[in-house]
């Protein structure tokens, strides 16, 4: 029991070590990772040496796939980028068994880690900024990684050999499968690929399991790490599925491969050992093993980059997806500046109508949440802002001042529905607020608001203007301006009988402000095109 409870409390050390490294380099680092990634992944191979740095340094493999999403969904980084990192980071995470290995078994643990622990706690608490304090986190993480080791040592020391490796000596492939099986469950149950193979190690060195159980319970515990990108894209968004679906990709595919060549990776790392030196000794051995099977996979899975990150675009496609992206604008266009104006007019009228539907269908309140609306207006935002930057790609040199005076309409009109898009969401407020006002009198006149809003916005949805279409806009929008007055002059008389309280009546107040100024982003982006359809 001793022996169980030793083992358990290393291992918590262990993590909490690993937790409070990761954290603390993090924060130390700020925004240079940022900046790193994007300077240094210009190109695959660049992303994976990238990904095997970046992840050597905050030893956590986890934490560099999860801030690659965060980039992928920033648009600072590409799919494919994002790949060559998750690859990269797979090596990169092999620097923990290394320290391990060469540290845990190669001196006194507890005369390196009091040092360090009591270093690291003085900078926390004395460093004078933020950022240097975050770097004594990581020392005081580094010296309890090592504590963590020295009691996980302790506690295996006195554990007897229970597991009999007869069963991979003999070549009995279902021994094999039952230690992937071991590290599979012990990477997922304490969501560090990094303790487990600490403990696999540990394990190792003591005899408790041979040199084979030990390479195929480090082959599932490198699978096992997927967990963690499966748990975290949970209802998250399609790139970050993606990027977690390439990081499975590559780990299984990656684990299949080892186990199918086990016996030849452990003879080429036997020799690979004599040649660095870390013959003769399993935990070395080991972490040897376990990163050049994660090259082997890099090796095997790079040529095929291109075609994975193609694959994957195609997968977990949402409506949203499909707005913000253009259909009429590419490189090609843009070298000939009259064609890349009728292609700006022709994407416009299209962000125009998505940007009409959304707030239509905000407006009906049929089976739609504020959750939904806000996912499309930032959808229609995000197309805006291709569109716009779009326009700086357009050779100038080559055009014409008639189109050259058109460009400042087309960017007006891109910020109209922008910022109509990005107020979207309040309607689908106002009419969730108005189910719960019970004076029938400013019930009814927020309903005519609605109303007039719908039917302003209708009008302007219209794809195909008639000749009288600017007179009903006008017609539409004074109906709209008088249904707005109305309203907000019923609400500050609610509230000053008391019927409806002050912070109400601000709330709704705001929201209708909102509504109008949205409503007018889209009247004046419809006048735009309305004149660009009768030229």
């Amino acid at each position: 029991m001793e022996i169980v409870l030793n083992a358990a409390g290393g291992l918590a050390l262990f993590l909490l070590a690993m937790v409070m490294m990761t954290e603390g380099l993090k924060t130390f680092v700020g925004r240079g990772l940022k900046t790193f990634l994007q300077k240094w992944t210009s190109n695959p191979l660049r992303g994976v040496i990238s990904g095997a740095l970046v992840t050597a340094l905050v030893q956590s493999s986890s934490a560099v796939t999860v801030a690659t999403i965060g980039f992928v969904n920033a648009g600072v980084l590409t799919l494919k980028q994002a790949l060559g990192i998750i690859f990269g980071s797979n090596v990169g995470t092999t620097m923990t068994a290394w320290l391990v290995s060469l540290v845990g078994f190669g001196l006194k643990i507890e005369a390196l880690a009091m040092p360090i622990l009591a270093f690291g706690v003085a900078f926390r608490f004395m460093a004078p900024q933020k950022k240097f304090q975050a770097l004594g986190e990581a020392l005081t993480g580094f010296g309890l990684f090592f504590l963590g080791l020295a009691v996980l040592k302790d506690a295996f020391s006195g554990v007897a050999e229970t597991f009999g490796t007869s069963i991979l000596i003999s070549g009995d492939a279902s021994g094999a499968f039952m230690f992937i099986a071991v590290g599979f469950a012990a990477t997922v149950l304490t969501q560090s690929s990094s303790a487990a193979i600490a403990l696999i190690l540990m394990a190792a060195s003591e005899s408790i399991i041979g040199v084979n159980a030990a390479a195929a319970a480090i082959i599932g515990a490198n699978v096992g790490t997927t967990s963690t990108a499966i748990f975290a894209s949970i209802n998250a968004t399609p790139n970050a599925k993606r990027v977690a679906a390439g990081h499975v990709a590559f780990n299984l595919i990656t684990g299949i491969v080892a186990l199918a060549l086990l016996p030849g990776i452990l003879v080429i790392t036997q020799y690979a050992g004599h040649w660095f030196g870390v013959h003769g000794s399993t935990v070395p051995f080991l972490a040897l093993f376990h990163t050049i099977f994660n090259v082997l996979g890099i090796v095997v899975l790079f040529p095929f980059i291109s075609r994975l990150s193609n694959y994957l675009e195609r997968l977990f496609k949402t409506e949203e997806e499909d707005i913000s992206r253009p259909q009429y604008l590419d490189e090609t266009v843009a070298s000939t500046p009259a064609m890349a104006v009728s292609a700006l007019w022709q994407e416009l009228t299209r962000m125009n109508d998505y940007a009409c539907a959304t707030v239509s269908s905000a407006l009906s309140g049929v089976k739609i949440t504020p959750h939904t609306i806000k996912r499309k207006s930032e959808a229609v935002f995000s197309l805006g802002e291709v569109i716009t930057e779009f326009i700086t790609t357009v050779h100038m040199e080559a055009m014409s001042r008639e189109v050259a005076e058109e460009l400042p309409s087309i960017i007006r009109t891109a910020r109209y529905l922008e910022e109509a898009s990005r107020l979207a969401p309040e309607s689908a407020a106002l009419v969730l607020e108005i189910k719960t006002i019970k004076k029938y009198e400013l019930k009814k006149l927020l309903d005519d608001f609605i109303t007039s809003t719908g039917e302003a916005v209708v009008l302007f949805s219209k794809k195909e203007k008639e000749e009288d279409h600017h007179d009903k806009a006008v017609i539409a929008m004074d109906k709209f301006q008088s249904a707005y007055q109305a309203v907000k002059a019923e609400l500050l008389k609610a509230a000053t009988s008391k019927a409806l309280s002050q912070e109400k009546t601000d709330e709704l107040l705001d929201i209708l402000s909102h509504m109008r100024r949205m409503t007018e982003q889209m009247s004046k982006a419809d006048k735009m095109l309305h004149k660009v359809h009768i030229e």
